[in-house]
């Protein structure tokens, strides 16, 4: 046995890669990114894309087959969700991108471990494991940001990285719970 318990586990920790490399690789970017979208009134249409974004990979992943009236309407209460707790957040729209980059990495990283149980290996909790890698990796985001000179380590950054892990994973987990209720369809 290799590696990967299947293909889609390995494109899965693949995508993890890569939008970890992504989020790194712009921790110097970022700052002048964000004064740049702001400056010309892009901040709010480029958060709203990543939300977009981070939406878009729990629909692909968490319903690949033909959703049913109840897997709709949860996938629309997460949504909903998802803008309320936008909506209600007190801090900047740099901070919101937490939500987005960690979401997507909770997802991916959530799928990865479903896909390797699956397939008869052993991850036990793999809600509570992709919970707590997505933290650890947002915890490695933030102590890379310390010793950057335009940067800085924010503890709040850390609570935001795990927010959007937990919820984009719950979403996950929500949906194949509904899946499974709704006809016995397989996850």
């Amino acid at each position: 046995m290799g590696i990967f318990a299947s293909k889609r586990e390995r494109r899965l920790w693949l995508w993890t890669l890569v939008v970890l490399t992504a989020i790194y690789a712009t921790l110097g970017l970022a700052p002048m990114l964000a004064e740049v979208l702001r400056e010309r009134g892009w901040l709010p249409a480029a958060v709203a894309c990543g939300l977009v974004l981070v939406g878009l990979t729990i629909v692909t992943q968490g319903l690949q087959v033909r959703p049913g009236g109840v897997e709709i309407a949860v996938g629309l209460g997460i949504a909903a969700a998802y803008l309320l707790l936008v909506a209600r957040l007190m801090a900047g729209q740099e901070e919101r991108t937490h939500l987005m980059e960690y979401g997507v990495v909770g997802v991916f990283v959530y799928e990865a471990l479903a896909e390797r149980a699956r397939h008869g290996r052993r991850v036990p909790l793999p809600p509570l494991i992709a919970v707590l890698a997505t933290g650890s990796l947002g915890l490695l985001d933030e102590g890379v940001q310390a010793v950057l000179p335009n940067r800085v380590f924010d503890p709040r950054d850390l609570l935001f990285n795990l927010l959007a892990g937990t919820t984009a994973v719950g979403a996950c987990v929500a949906l194949g719970w509904v899946r499974r209720r709704a006809g016995g369809r397989p996850e």
